[in-house]
């Protein structure tokens, strides 16, 4: 079975102005298999989120390759590239961004309208993600009538609706107070466990870092195992 990501030889630099240029990934690589959680660690301002937007598909490469579940997306059209990433790839960052006019539930639906799921369907498979982590009560609140980690969840289950093979995760818990930041990335860690998704996780804390399956660091635009 082929990895689920594959990036090789991933480099990228931005022009600063007054043609400097920084330099954010230089030559990194990995490989992530099926089922397997990784933490990434990085110091602010290392180009963690610019590596998961390349990872994701949001971002392009100078140079390397990135591929999904064995598919090498270089060179693809972008068309290509956003049906691979609303299929096969679900994003969480430290901040929820839900929609404040619509449910839980409607949050964890319209992703997979959007994919073409039958709207009956969508429903029940929301209702079923919200209800694996405690939010059954709560799917008809809006996120203004929802706490910080409960929208945090409903993030979460926004990333899984369309069942990706791949999740990529921002600072996941970054927003949260430390109580509220364990539960809601034990509810992470279960939902990713039960589903089987393959993940890269970006997080500050060591401490959740190394509860996942292996940790890498990026230093110096590379990416080495911990």
């Amino acid at each position: 079975m082929s990895d689920v990501l594959t990036l090789k030889g991933i480099s990228k630099a931005y022009n600063a102005g007054d043609a400097n240029e920084v330099i954010v990934l230089s030559d990194a690589s990995i490989s992530i298999k099926a089922g397997e959680v990784i933490g990434l660690i990085a110091p602010s301002g290392a180009g963690k989120s610019t590596l998961l937007h390349i990872a994701g598909l949001l971002d392009t490469p100078d140079s390397g390759t990135v591929a999904i579940s064995g598919q090498d997306q270089t060179g693809k059209s972008d068309r290509r590239r956003t049906r691979t990433r609303r299929q096969d790839v679900g994003f969480i960052y430290q901040f929820h961004h839900l929609l404040q006019e619509f449910t839980a539930e409607e949050n964890v639906v319209l992703p997979q309208l959007a994919n073409g799921v039958p709207k009956a369907e969508a429903h029940k498979r929301a209702q079923m993600l919200l209800g694996k982590i405690g939010l059954q009560d709560r799917l008809s609140h809006r996120p203004a009538e929802l706490s910080g980690g409960e929208q945090q969840r409903v993030a979460f289950c926004r990333a899984l609706a369309n069942a990706p093979k791949l999740l990529l995760a921002d600072e996941p818990t970054g927003n949260l107070d430390p109580g509220t930041s364990d539960t809601v990335f034990d509810a992470l860690m279960e939902l990713v466990r039960e589903t089987g998704l393959s993940a890269l996780i970006a997080t500050h804390n060591m401490e959740l870092a190394k509860r996942m399956d292996r940790v890498v660091r990026l230093e110096n635009g590379k990416l080495i195992d911990v």
